[in-house]
């Protein structure tokens, strides 16, 4: 990096209004860190009863409680406005989709944040006067964690100037390097899945392999770590199927790193996935990544080099590529080895962080700053 802007502290408000802990309150954290480990003055406009609120508690930054129930609910923007013109922020960045929503309602006052919003999730955006006005209007950047994602961005009228792709980054360091290894006679392949248990993670396609693997004589065991409004449903479905003894449901797991650490191959069958951080820490463990070829997880996952892509919501694909690499474990660990390898080469924490922290300063000052892209 170079340019004086870099040397400039900046003055950031962070908002993420989310009651629960998911990948994107991960990536605010690691970013809260990092830009405070380079002296920037960060605070936090949270869910006070979230553990994002709590977590930060830790980093002593200033904190500042936000209960938003709808993108309708605009009972905190009169405090808003109150915090930002008497704060003196350089930049205001909304986290989540419901936090996108805040920007409209929010006065440009002098002096004037730059204000930059985070786009997580890959569901296709309305082209329509709201997304005009919303990104083109009344935000200077537009953060996108995947190509996929800038891309129906910019299909649903949003400037591609306007958009740049950041993805979303690991703590590798935090991940053990233990690839596929054979299992004594009597001990299984352990299949792993770690994801919020809703419909747009696509679980119920898991189970459907899991079923159709047993029926063929493979006999392998499935660890499901997460929690979700589908839990019991898909309890159900696993005794439905038969699969009492072979699928273990975890429940939310708090060190994903301890839980990769237990499987062999990890599998992400979603329907939807901004980018999909689950699959960027297996590969940090040398976890081959067997998952759907949507959103980010098609730029994530290399085919056939880090892992199998295979077609959203098709069981029987899914079943196909967990016994190609249960019966090629040579293979299953050159993947492994290589996801490692790519993450640390493109979706590091710091490299996420860093990427955010340059286009700070390119938003404050065009003409000084480098641009930060990811190739």
């Amino acid at each position: 990096m170079s340019g004086s802007g870099h040397n400039r502290l900046l003055k950031i408000l962070h908002i993420d209004p989310e009651r629960n802990w998911g990948g994107g309150e991960a990536q605010v954290f690691g970013l809260l860190k990092y830009l405070a480990a380079r002296g920037h003055r960060n605070e936090l406009s949270a869910h006070p009863n979230g553990p994002l609120f709590a977590k930060c508690r830790e980093l002593e930054i200033p904190r500042y409680p936000i209960d938003i129930r709808n993108d309708l609910d605009l009972r905190c923007i009169p405090a808003l406005r109150r915090l930002i013109r008497s704060s003196g922020y350089h930049i205001v960045h909304f986290h989540t989709k419901r936090a996108h929503a805040l920007s409209l309602w929010l006065a440009r006052t002098w002096p004037m944040p730059k204000y930059v919003v985070t786009r997580r999730m890959d569901y296709p955006e309305r082209r329509n006067w709201y997304t005009s006005y919303l990104y083109n209007r009344r935000v200077d950047g537009v953060v996108a964690i995947s190509r996929g994602i800038a891309d129906s961005l910019v299909a649903a009228g949003v400037d591609v100037g306007k958009v740049r792709v950041i993805p979303s980054g690991v703590d590798p360091r935090r991940f053990t390097a233990s690839p596929i290894a054979p299992r004594p006679a009597n001990g299984a392949i352990v299949v792993g899945s770690i994801g919020v248990l809703e419909e747009r993670k696509g679980h119920r396609f898991l189970l459907e392999a899991a079923a159709a693997l047993k029926r063929q004589g493979l006999k392998l065991k499935y660890y499901v770590a997460g929690e979700g409004t589908l839990r019991e449903h898909l309890e159900r479905d696993a005794a439905r199927l038969g699969l009492n003894d072979e699928v273990r449901f975890w429940g939310f797991v708090d060190d994903p790193a301890a839980f990769l650490a237990e499987i062999d191959l990890f599998v992400m069958p979603s329907l939807f996935e901004g980018l999909g951080v689950a699959a960027l820490e297996a590969m940090s463990a040398s976890k081959p990544v067997i998952a759907s070829r949507v959103g980010g997880l098609a730029e994530s996952v290399l085919d056939g080099v880090t892992g199998i892509l295979v077609a959203p919501g098709d069981g029987a694909a899914l079943a196909a590529a967990i016994a190609k690499l249960v019966r090629e474990p040579s293979l299953a660990a050159e993947m492994g080895s290589r996801g490692r390898a790519r993450v640390l080469e493109h979706f590091t924490l710091e490299q996420m962080a860093w990427r955010n922290e340059a286009y700070y300063h390119e938003l404050l000052d065009p003409a000084d700053e480098p641009r930060a892209s990811f190739q």
